[in-house]
């Protein structure tokens, strides 16, 4: 679970720093800007997107990482605050693992087929009594220690916005569109080979709301939402599995 933790965290990490070393842009559409953020450049844009985002108090984000030489493609789709809390779950080799932090506490459950894609390249005996253990069961363990250290950082929505502040981007602006449903402005951003599509919402607050990796080989796609909106993070019901008693 610590690398899973840990994929999810670095997609999030890469995907905002993609917003904070960048190149000048050539994109001629800067120069006279019209519509929405009539006036501003594509850059001074990208700057009032990211202080909002970094301001809101709580957000959803939903994405994927592909698929490398270190493990199995996976999704995530997690609602955190800025008080740490998080609710949501992690998906890899077709299962996936429900995920929540409250107090100082952190609860999951897995199915079998994420324990098993998780755990491939260990011995199947391991596996097979991960799978026996903890399959279809909540699990817990304390927020504080060494296992949790990753799972307890991807909750936190600071660490995991951490350093997007003071942008001073180069981005240059593309089209109008939506992203579901709401109305967005298209930014163009690179850094060195990297490129990435940044969609700003136009209406309300200028929220990111979708952050586009376009390389070639290398694609993936983060969406924020539900800014300000609380974190469904309880408690769960029922027998709950002690992974630090085990532990010993």
């Amino acid at each position: 679970m610590r690398r899973t933790a840990l994929a999810a965290l670095c997609l999030a990490a890469a995907t905002t720093v993609g917003l904070t070393g960048c190149l000048p842009g050539e994109d001629k559409a800067d120069d006279k800007p019209k519509g929405p953020f009539a006036g501003l450049t594509g850059g001074e844009i990208a700057d009032r997107a990211v202080k909002a985002t970094t301001e809101a108090s709580s957000l959803r984000l939903t994405g994927d990482i592909p698929a490398d030489e270190s493990g199995s493609a996976m999704t995530f789709d997690m609602a955190l605050n800025k008080k740490g809390e998080c609710a949501g779950t992690l998906g890899t080799g077709g299962g996936k693992a429900d995920l929540i932090r409250t107090g100082d506490t952190i609860y999951v459950r897995y199915d079998e087929a994420f324990l098993r894609a998780d755990s491939e390249g260990q011995p199947e005996e391991e596996t097979d009594a991960a799978v026996d253990l903890l399959a279809g069961k909540w699990t817990k363990m304390a927020a504080e220690g060494a296992d949790a250290e990753d799972i307890a950082s991807f909750c936190d929505l600071d660490e995991v916005l951490g350093g997007a502040e003071d942008v001073n981007s180069d981005a240059t602006r593309g089209k109008t569109t939506t992203v579901d449903g709401t109305p967005a402005i298209v930014l163009h951003e690179k850094d060195g080979k990297d490129r990435y599509k940044l969609y700003v919402a136009t209406e309300g607050k200028p929220y990111l709301l979708r952050v586009d990796n376009t390389n070639a080989g290398d694609r993936t796609t983060l969406t924020l939402s539900d800014f300000g909106k609380p974190v469904p993070a309880k408690k769960p019901s029922g027998e709950i599995l002690d992974l630090d008693e085990l532990a010993g």
